[in-house]
């Protein structure tokens, strides 16, 4: 198995049975897939993936990131870091992540900011077209197209694309989009998706202190991400007691990967078409003039 940048990394964690696997085959046997783009994205945004397949010998988690993350924020001790120096950083961090979360695969394909956001880039599509050919997930992580990170929605834009060039009947039957950097506590109960992100709770905060450049470096993601989850599901419904005690929220995203799909503008703009018809029916009903 080979990528198209020079620093892309390929990990078999020694934490998983597939540390004995060539990566082609532990690829091939993944079940739950997290493309997204940054080291970090997977334990932040997607743990209710990590929390499925942790210590299930039947779930396979395979983790791929797209971004280098060489540009990300830092201070403190990361304060005067290069962007080579960060980058290697950020490498070592994301594998230690797939060793604590004993992911199936860890493939980092390392490419710059400008690449991951150039929707016509050859080797971001080549990369992405060889991982979804070699696997059959049961469900796929993405980004969400109301993210208000560009290179999250770029990243999505690439996997989107990559995914409906395959043969219908290699397309994954679901795929999430996950939040980030835009909640999705906001959108119709209809438009979104409920995962249990209460399992596993000793593995959650130190799967985020992993990524030191990142927590101590400026920014509190392990406190932030619990504390949304315990929002997310306390906050879910106004008149019952609690489903869940932690919940993350996603898109399915299925629909965009099927054939006579709705353009993913149309697909984004209806969700908020469809919050605003709410707000405004709640308002007449209740005589707001």
């Amino acid at each position: 198995m080979k990528f198209s940048h020079p620093n892309a990394d390929i990990y078999l964690p020694e934490t998983s049975d597939s540390a004995q696997l060539e990566p082609a085959a532990a690829l091939a046997r993944t079940t739950h897939l997290c493309v997204l783009a940054h080291p970090d994205d997977i334990e932040i945004n997607a743990y209710p993936a990590v929390a499925e397949c942790y210590d299930r010998p039947d779930r396979h988690l395979t983790g791929v990131i797209v971004n280098d993350g060489a540009g990300s924020a830092r201070e403190g001790a990361f304060a005067h870091f290069t962007n080579d120096q960060m980058r290697a950083t950020r490498i070592e961090e994301q594998r230690a992540a797939a060793r604590l979360g004993r992911y199936n695969l860890q493939i980092q394909l390392s490419h710059p900011n400008t690449a991951a956001k150039d929707p016509h880039n050859a080797d971001v599509q080549a990369d992405l077209h060889a991982i979804f050919s070699g696997c059959r997930p049961q469900i796929v992580y993405l980004h969400q197209p109301l993210d208000k990170h560009d290179t999250h929605v770029a990243t999505l834009l690439h996997c989107l694309k990559a995914i409906r060039a395959l043969p219908p009947e290699a397309r994954p039957k679901k795929i999430f989009g996950v939040e980030g950097w835009r909640g999705l506590e906001w959108i119709l109960d209809a438009d979104k998706v409920a995962l249990d992100a209460s399992g596993h709770p000793e593995l959650k905060l130190p799967l985020i202190q992993v990524f030191a450049s990142q927590v101590a470096g400026g920014k509190r993601y392990d406190e932030a991400a619990l504390g949304r989850h315990r929002s997310n599901a306390t906050f879910y419904e106004p008149l019952a007691t609690d489903s869940f005690t932690e919940l993350a929220w996603a898109l399915d995203l299925t629909p965009l990967v099927q054939d006579g799909a709705p353009s993913l503008q149309d697909y984004s703009l209806g969700i908020i078409d469809r919050v605003r018809t709410e707000v405004q029916d709640r308002l007449t009903r209740l005589g707001a003039v």
